[in-house]
């Protein structure tokens, strides 16, 4: 019997990660898997990004490896985190099944995430089912490992809160079965980091990411292309730090806050050249990924060993959902036949 409490994340396959998942939650996953405290479940959601990508499913296929990749390369370590595939946990549709017997057609309407990202994606009246019915798919993925804590960024909170709705309604029909989550935010100001065009979000749909499998020259090339301050022309310029991309990043992964501090002061008082500080952020990044590519690279020369952490760390996550679902279905009553 642990007294650890027990994490439940994930990404969906439909890309490499890229500096803003580090930032955001990846490091996060990191630091509470090596702080001893936490069971962690680490979760590629392959059929979630099905939802949204159904006519091309090489495209998740591919992916798959890629984000395993990421996981390892950044210090995810199957040793103390198990990281599971959700479309090789058929527990996790039949949870899907029950739980949207307590969920109203209204109510996911009302989900701000969920609308929010059918603009985005611009499904107009033509929304998949699947998609639409995700944070239901989020609670079955949560409730089967009886996630304590949660790592998401703030923009997600609205689908944990769907999640305790349906743990509390399930619980008072049925009885306590099912464990209510707590979410576990990013720092201040690290939940997300602009793109390299200044957009408010780094995406991969955008094109205005840094990724953690580039190379050294496309990190160099991607840091001199950044957004900075469209009205320091000349380098004798007084120059604006706020909203500065170049500026935001030093912020985020320079450890040097007095350096950052008086590059600010050099920039907003004029003779500090935008060329200068992003050969600065680009020492300052390369020095930060270079380790990550290098253990990705050396996890790329065994892709069936990757599979294989994938397939182990699939068959104790069926384990334990299949556990709960057996709880489930004796909870609702219809384990007829024992």
């Amino acid at each position: 019997m642990t007294n650890k409490k027990i994490i439940l994340t994930g990404d969906r396959p439909t890309g490499q990660l890229h500096i803003g998942h580090f930032v955001g939650s990846l490091q996060n996953r990191v630091k509470l898997q090596n702080s001893g405290d936490y069971e962690a479940y680490i979760m590629i959601a392959d059929l979630q990004a099905l939802t949204d990508n159904a006519r091309d499913p090489e495209k998740i296929r591919h992916s798959l490896t890629q984000v395993a990749l990421d996981y390892l390369a950044v210090g995810i370590d199957p040793t103390e985190s198990t990281i599971l595939v959700q479309s090789q946990i058929p527990a996790l549709s039949e949870l899907t099944m029950f739980y949207l017997n307590l969920v109203t057609v209204s109510r996911l309407e009302r989900n701000p995430t969920v609308k929010s990202e059918i603009r985005q994606k611009k499904f107009g009246q033509s929304v998949p089912a699947g998609f639409f019915t995700y944070p239901v798919s989020q609670a079955a993925d949560i409730t089967a490992f009886k996630a304590t804590t949660v790592p998401v960024g703030e923009d997600q909170e609205p689908m944990l809160e769907q999640t305790r709705e349906i743990v509390r309604s399930f619980n008072n029909i049925y009885g306590d079965v099912l464990v209510e989550p707590e979410g576990y935010f990013p720092e201040e100001g690290l939940g997300r980091i602009p793109g390299l065009d200044g957009n408010a979000k780094m995406s991969k749909s955008l094109g205005n990411a840094i990724y953690l499998a580039d190379d050294a020259d496309t990190i160099q090339k991607k840091v001199m292309s950044m957004y900075t301050d469209p009205t320091h022309v000349h380098v004798e310029d007084p120059g604006h730090v706020e909203g500065n991309t170049v500026f935001t990043y030093l912020d985020i992964f320079d450890d040097d806050k007095a350096k950052v501090a008086e590059l600010k002061a050099e920039y907003e008082h004029g003779g500090l050249g935008d060329v200068k500080i992003k050969r600065y952020l680009n020492d300052v990044l390369q020095a930060v990924l270079t380790p990550i590519r290098e253990r990705r690279e050396h996890y790329a020369e065994d892709m069936a060993g990757v599979y294989k952490i994938l397939q182990d760390g699939s068959e104790k996550a069926n384990e334990v959902a299949n556990q709960t679902l057996k709880e489930v279905r004796d909870a609702v009553g219809v384990n007829y036949f024992g």
